[in-house]
């Protein structure tokens, strides 16, 4: 049966992001995962995960300037410095949290500019946070993102991230699998659930069109939950969708996996 992990990011937005913990164990959910802890003390985010008995499944280093505009700090030439401190900041809290997973964001890149530049900055970048992160025990993941929700984004395909998975050549260096961005950037995903297994610890899920609830939309999920399974898969599905309304009651998908009801 496939283990969900809601994105306090985006559920629960009725209510505080602290208070977001209580409501996911409350409505069933055994993880969570979000963008960035970083607007609360790492005690905090372990005290509510301790309170509710959660794990926390992954979330995101440092990515730049958000607010500005920002995505992600990992490719961007001239940025090193910042980029490893805010890998350093995410260990901190990685570590007092017991989270596993750590998402490096690429960051964005104008069109016109030589992509060369940006994958050799990209891979020397990965190759420092995955080594920095084996001390730790932990993993480092890579997500392709589609252009539609994020133009500019620096890596968009599988294809891309596995090729530089395997330049940056470390173990503990993984692809961040979100069935919602690589159905819109790709399609075909029962057959990349199955070519793909093994090199994915962490699965996303959103409704296409419109990032909602899984059921809604194109993507029948139900079926892609029992390839993951029939696969073996053993990590988490994470919640990364944005409820068409109430949280709670969008959780009718979820009702026979023991979450919402």
């Amino acid at each position: 049966m496939p283990n969900f992990a809601a994105n306090l990011s985006m559920m629960f937005q009725e209510i505080g992001f602290l208070d977001r913990f209580d409501a996911a164990a409350q409505a069933g959910f055994k993880a969570v995962e979000f963008l960035f802890p970083y607007e609360h003390p790492p005690e905090a985010i372990s005290e509510r995960l301790e309170k509710n008995r959660l794990t926390l499944a992954l979330f995101n280093t440092v990515p730049g300037d958000w607010a500005g505009g920002e995505r992600g700090l990992a490719a961007l030439p001239g940025r090193e410095q910042e980029f490893r401190d805010g890998v350093d900041k995410a260990i901190l809290y990685a570590k007092a949290s017991r989270c596993r997973l750590l998402h490096t964001m690429a960051g964005l890149w104008p069109e016109a500019r030589d992509k060369e530049a940006g994958e050799r900055v990209y891979i020397e970048n990965l190759r420092w946070a995955a080594d920095r992160m084996a001390g730790e025990g932990l993993t480092a993941v890579i997500e392709p993102i589609n252009t539609r929700d994020i133009p500019g984004y620096f890596l968009n395909y599988t294809a891309q991230a596995l090729r530089i998975i395997e330049r940056v050549g470390r173990p503990n260096l993984k692809l961040q699998f979100d069935l919602y961005h690589v159905q819109i950037m790709e399609g075909d995903l029962a057959t990349k659930v199955r070519a793909l297994a093994g090199h994915y610890p962490h699965v996303q899920i959103a409704g296409n069109p419109g990032r909602h609830e899984p059921d809604i939309g194109e993507i029948h999920y139900p079926y892609l939950f029992d390839l993951l399974d029939e696969i073996g898969y053993p990590g988490w599905i994470g919640c990364e969708y944005r409820p068409k309304g109430d949280t709670l009651a969008g959780l009718g998908w979820a009702k026979k996996y023991g979450i919402g009801s």
